[in-house]
């Protein structure tokens, strides 16, 4: 429960800070999108999702190699929050979620095949400077 008091904390902070850069760029589709997708997770949460359509939260941990529980969590939250995934909660014991794309986290599929494609045209490139 105290993790969970911290988290919203954080992502209230964290929303009021994307609502401060959309009243500075309002007009700015590619600015305003950029916040909602910011940050080294989403796009590997989105593409987790896009391949399996529905995970527990568990299944979904395990698919994006690296993330902890605590981040998994911030970004479901901000990303729920901003109608790209959808949270189904079931009634059992112990309880059962299930996460998965709307429709608008569905669209998103021609921007991660692109990134996709852009990753493996520039692979050479890409490790040579991580190196």
């Amino acid at each position: 429960m105290y993790i969970n008091i911290l988290c919203v904390t954080f992502i209230d902070n964290q929303a009021d800070t994307m609502a401060t850069r959309a009243k500075e760029f309002p007009q700015c589709a590619f600015r305003q999108t950029l916040d909602v997708l910011e940050g080294k997770w989403k796009f590997a949460i989105i593409h987790s999702l896009l391949l399996h359509r529905k995970l527990r939260f568990k299944e979904l941990e395990r698919d994006v190699a690296g993330i902890t529980a605590r981040m998994l969590v911030k970004e479901l939250k901000l990303l729920e929050a901003h109608g790209i995934v959808r949270r189904e909660a079931y009634a059992t014991v112990p309880p059962t979620v299930e996460y998965s794309l709307t429709e608008c986290g569905r669209s998103l599929l021609p921007v991660v095949e692109a990134i996709q494609v852009w990753g493996e045209q520039n692979k050479a490139v890409i490790q040579s400077k991580a190196g």
